[in-house]
């Protein structure tokens, strides 16, 4: 079983940056971060390995965002800079046990960024 706790969300202004942290317990083999905006679907943002490779980055933030693990610490990251007001939304870290498998899901923190 893997337990997902997030942190680090807020609101802010147009421009500016934040960083979620995600403090992750138990055995994972693919971490990530995923959004869900005002009435849309949940989405991929970024994944990564347990190595700390980022895997993927959705199209709408590359250049912007960076994912990132540190395996001593077990938090997963995702610094944003240059926020956007289309990047607001409910953040959600998730894990996987395993490859095939569902990903497991943190409570979510919000993100509101402001023109």
């Amino acid at each position: 079983q893997v337990q997902l706790v997030e942190s680090g969300g807020g609101s802010v202004q147009a421009g500016g940056s934040l960083r979620l942290s995600c403090a992750v317990s138990g055995r994972t083999v693919r971490m990530g971060w995923f959004r869900q905006g005002p009435e849309k679907e949940r989405e991929e943002v970024a994944t990564i390995t347990t190595f700390g490779v980022p895997l993927s980055y959705a199209d709408s933030v590359k250049g912007r965002f960076t994912i990132s693990y540190d395996n001593v610490k077990n938090t997963l990251y995702l610094q944003m800079d240059s926020l956007k007001p289309d990047d607001t939304g409910m953040y959600y870290c998730g894990g996987k046990t395993a490859y095939s498998g569902n990903w497991n899901w943190g409570q979510g923190t919000q993100v509101t960024v402001s023109s």
